[in-house]
């Protein structure tokens, strides 16, 4: 189970990464070819002594233009790439307890104290999860019903359903992390939410600076 639960730590966080740099290039690919043909155009009046060296650089910047203009599809691909990485890290997010350290004012409870307002915590996000979760499905089931193709990658194949799939998906792997934590908590071998205490984190790199500065 410890091998399972590792492979799909690894997983989750390389999947981030290919979320990530998939956006990255493809913003890169358009953002380069809407600037690249003004070069070769530059350079196609720059040799308009020699017509056929100037209608070479002409001709490239013609096709470069004709493939930005083509890429459409590359500010809905993006878009897409972007909800699903604010979906899927959302319960990457849970399990490093990225919150901000918003329970730095419970830490200053008593250890009691802590694991019962952990304990409701937890179980008032299971509730929020799981209502999500079914509310979600059945929008993607409506979606699948009607074969709606996304805008601009419709023509892809792409439906709104692959698109919104990602939202019941990173639901349930929420509701699975805060079933984990509710786990924890309950044989007490936590009391927050997170794995991380980042105020503590916080607090130790502030001391580092101090020391370091004194």
């Amino acid at each position: 189970m410890k091998m399972l639960s590792t492979l799909w730590n690894r997983f989750e966080e390389g999947f981030i990464v290919f979320l990530l740099t998939a956006m990255t290039l493809v913003t890169f690919v358009y953002v380069l070819l809407n600037n690249l043909y003004s070069i070769f155009y530059y350079f196609g009046s720059l040799f308009e002594f020699s017509e056929g060296l100037s209608n070479f650089f002409y001709n490239l910047g013609d096709h470069v233009i004709d493939m930005a203009q083509a890429m459409t599809w590359s500010n809905a691909l993006t878009k897409a790439l972007f909800a699903w990485l604010i979906f899927f890290g959302i319960a990457y997010g849970v399990r490093i307890g990225g919150h901000i350290g918003v329970d730095a004012l419970v830490k200053l409870a008593r250890t009691p104290v802590q694991r019962t307002i952990g304990l409701i915590a937890c179980l008032t996000c299971l509730g929020y999860a799981i209502l999500i979760t079914i509310g979600s499905f059945e929008w993607i089931s409506t979606l699948m019903h009607a074969q709606i193709g996304a805008d601009d990658l419709g023509h892809f194949g792409i439906k709104q359903w692959h698109i919104g799939m990602i939202v019941p998906f990173g639901f349930a792997m929420v509701l699975l992390r805060y079933l984990e934590i509710l786990y924890r908590i309950v044989r007490q071998g936590q009391v927050g939410l997170g794995l991380i205490d980042e105020a503590a984190d916080a607090a130790k790199l502030s001391a580092t600076d101090t020391g370091n500065a004194s």
